[in-house]
């Protein structure tokens, strides 16, 4: 029986844009949206993406295969929402015109249920056409076509975000190697069967913690977590005997319960393979996020 430490993940609030993207060939789909949200940067104070599931033909606007995808920015209570929204906008423009706007007969469409509010497409995602962009009526949406040299980029006018939490998460304490891969890749099929969540690292080999040397570059290694300094902490060192891998897992989903399902679930599949000897999860001691997930009330 694996143990759950009797912790919690520390979450915060967060803004998010959900959307369809959707394209001819499957091969293309995937590079698009794997390109857009490659790259976890709310840490940092940019944005952060995953893909929430693969959609087939008969549940896309077009007709065509697409994918559910989410961005991410962490909200901040001392800034207004407006300035919040503008840069989100701003960050994730760059990844839809660089990274799916470029790859052929891609589109892009809304898929935010219930938004707080939208922006418009056309400021700075719709005039990458240069002035001869045009608005049409498609699929039962108001879209915005975008002349380009493979004819053309095609996404919704007006996109819709809203609140959810960020920075659900848990680790799993391993002895082998092959244990951090079986064990992840078990977790990560579990989760994204919960509808509206995301793992923006996948399996992600570098916990950091709150205080750092080098504030210039952000978050920095968790050390009294990392295995190979063990020994230099001798006495403080929280790696239990047996670990030689913390490897965690990073949810972010439209609403608590949702993150909260998706970490039981993942929990319970990593909990079943061998090699897996712990289960605990990242905490600020509760300086920093709104929620506290106690892991064992997960399972209640």
């Amino acid at each position: 029986m694996v143990e759950i430490e009797d912790t919690y993940a520390e979450a915060f609030d967060g803004l998010y844009f959900r959307l369809i993207v959707t394209a001819d060939d499957d091969e293309v789909l995937r590079s698009a949206v794997n390109d857009a949200t490659a790259t976890p940067s709310i840490v940092i104070g940019r944005v952060e993406g995953g893909i929430e599931r693969y959609l087939s033909e008969n549940e896309t606007p077009d007709g065509r295969i697409g994918a559910v995808i989410q961005f991410w920015y962490a909200f901040d209570d001392k800034k207004s929402l407006e300035e919040q929204v503008e840069r989100f906008y701003r960050e994730m423009s760059y990844r839809i015109r660089q990274d799916i706007l470029v790859k052929p007969f891609t589109a892009v469409f809304n898929a935010c249920e219930n938004p707080i509010g939208r922006v418009d497409a056309m400021e700075r995602i719709g005039h990458c056409g240069d002035g001869y962009e045009w608005i049409e009526k498609r699929y039962g949406r108001e879209m915005i076509i975008v002349p380009i040299m493979v004819p053309d980029f095609q996404i919704e006018r007006y996109l819709g975000y809203s609140k959810g939490i960020t920075g659900g998460n848990f680790w799993y304490m391993c002895e082998t190697k092959n244990a951090v891969m079986e064990a992840g890749k078990r977790a990560l099929k579990a989760i994204h069967e919960v509808e509206g969540v995301i793992t923006p690292f996948d399996i992600c080999s570098a916990g950091s913690k709150a205080e750092t040397n080098y504030p210039e570059i952000g978050p920095t290694t968790n050390h009294l977590y990392c295995p190979s300094l063990k020994k230099r902490f001798e006495g403080l060192s929280k790696v239990p005997e047996g670990v030689n891998y913390i490897p965690e897992i990073v949810i972010n989903g439209i609403d608590l319960e949702a993150v909260k399902e998706a970490m039981r679930r993942g929990i319970e599949a990593v909990s079943e393979v061998e090699g897996v000897l712990r289960i605990s999860a990242g905490n600020y001691g509760g300086k920093l996020g709104k929620y506290e997930i106690h892991l064992k009330e997960l399972f209640q």
